[in-house]
C-alpha cells in the first residue's frame, strides 16, 4: 500500500483478503501473519475513531488525515456533534 492513497477502504480490503487467505484450503495464510495483520488493523481503526471524534468536535470542515473521507453530500462544517456522517465511506 502507498501511504499517499491508503484509506479505510484499503484496510477493509486487506482484512477481507486476509480472511479469505486463512480460509483457503489449498494455500492457507500463516496464522501468525494473519494475527499481525489483524493487530495492525485494530490500531488503524482505533486511530480512525480518534479522527472521527476530532471531526465531531471541530466540525466536518476539519482537514483530517485523509484516511477517512467525509460524505461529500454534506456541506463543510455542517456536521453537528454526534452526527454519524463523519464516518468512513464505503
Amino acid at each position: 500500500m502507498d501511504n499517499k492513497t491508503d484509506r479505510i477502504e484499503d484496510l477493509r480490503d486487506l482484512l477481507f483478503t486476509t480472511i479469505n487467505r486463512l480460509l483457503d484450503k489449498d494455500d492457507p495464510m500463516d496464522v501468525a501473519q494473519a494475527k499481525s495483520i489483524a493487530n495492525i488493523g485494530r490500531v488503524l481503526v482505533d486511530s480512525a475513531k480518534v479522527e472521527v471524534d476530532f471531526l465531531k468536535t471541530f466540525g466536518g470542515g476539519a482537514a483530517g488525515s485523509g484516511f477517512i473521507t467525509l460524505n461529500r453530500r454534506q456541506e463543510p462544517n455542517s456536521l453537528p456533534a454526534g452526527d454519524a456522517t463523519a464516518t468512513a465511506t464505503a
